[in-house]
């Protein structure tokens, strides 16, 4: 095993200066391709909004009759209850 302090200064200098090469190309490739792949990613979504827009949701109609079933105090009670059975039957 040679060791850094072994090596003539010149050899050093050269090894330091190709690590310091192949780091920045190395930076420089990771770099370009995740630009690219962020470009190609917004293109592709581009394209898929054009080929098969999205569709709206129908708009929800309530009517009296389901606010006056969500609000009854029986109705609430009977979830709960649910609630409460279901979180017991668990513990076991």
């Amino acid at each position: 095993m040679v060791f850094l302090a072994q090596l003539p200064k010149e050899q050093l200098i050269a090894q330091l200066e190709n690590g310091v090469i192949l780091m920045v190309l190395g930076i420089a490739t990771v770099f370009v391709f995740l630009t690219l792949l962020v470009f190609l990613t917004k293109g592709m979504s581009a394209i898929a909004k054009k080929i098969a827009p999205q569709k709206k949701p129908a708009a929800v109609v309530s009517s009296p009759a389901a606010a006056t079933l969500s609000a009854s105090p029986a109705l609430d009670a009977d979830i709960a209850a649910a609630i409460v059975a279901a979180f017991a039957k668990s513990k076991e």
